[in-house]
């Protein structure tokens, strides 16, 4: 019979790296929210991109560049869902060859000692870790939709429209792309992070250590890489500060 599980089955700093590991993944995102107005992120310059597209969008008599754009982003979240779906098949095939996996792990010398069941819970945490992703994407893909509706939406220069009416019209356009691009990024952060929770099959140590280091290169992603010192320099940093605070 098989024996239930308890949390007695993990040592203390299992327990340990893994309240790391969701401490980290839900603080980072906490800590990019509250930079806003200190220092801008990669993210809020594109979503500054995405509003001057809104804005472009107007004056374009011929909307096939958007729709294109639009699509590109659209087919780029389709991609990463079914990665997703991918990867969650692969979990479960994993959790199937328990035995086999384990065996090898614990030839390892630098590798954990594991039972059956705690293989299990770790394997069904990295499947939690997919299906979040997942889900993301597929929002992000259906907000996507939403949003080459929005363009279509928007009234042509020319047709007569007032000019508030358009630009809420593309206001509204550059909110649900927005929405989408941010749903995307999670679902990303999501990929990253199920790299890092690997380190938990071999132990708690590589799994800290794994977390730290996502963390500390997405953080850098965000505010100290060449790309956002490509579409940034310090005056238009200074606009979206003040335009955040």
């Amino acid at each position: 019979m098989k024996q239930p599980f308890t949390f007695a089955d993990f040592s203390p700093l299992d327990i340990a790296g893994l309240l790391y590991f969701v401490a980290a993944w839900a603080g980072y995102g906490i800590a990019v929210a509250r930079m806003r107005g200190r220092r801008t992120s990669l993210s809020q310059i594109m979503n500054r991109q995405r509003e001057e597209w809104s804005r472009q969008l107007i004056v374009r008599d011929n909307r096939v560049v958007d729709t294109t754009i639009n699509a590109s982003l659209q087919n780029g979240t389709a991609f990463f869902a079914s990665t997703s779906l991918i990867a969650l098949g692969g979990v479960l095939t994993l959790s199937r060859s328990g035995d086999d996996v384990l065996t090898l792990f614990g030839a390892l010398p630098f590798g954990a000692i594991a039972t059956r069941v705690t293989w299990e819970v770790k394997v069904a945490g990295l499947a939690v870790v997919f299906v979040y992703a997942f889900f993301k994407f597929a929002w992000a893909y259906r907000l996507f939709n939403y949003g080459a509706i929005l363009i279509g939406a928007v009234p042509p220069k020319g047709a007569g429209a007032a000019q508030r009416d358009m630009d809420r019209a593309a206001r509204r356009a550059a909110a649900m792309n927005i929405a989408a691009g941010t749903h995307f990024a999670k679902g990303q952060r999501a990929f990253l992070f199920a790299l890092a929770y690997l380190g938990w099959f071999v132990n708690a140590w590589f799994l800290i250590l794994a977390t730290t280091g996502v963390i500390c290169v997405m953080w850098r992603r965000q505010f100290t890489s060449d790309i956002r010192a490509i579409l940034l320099n310090e005056d238009d940093e200074a606009t979206l500060q003040d335009t955040e605070s």
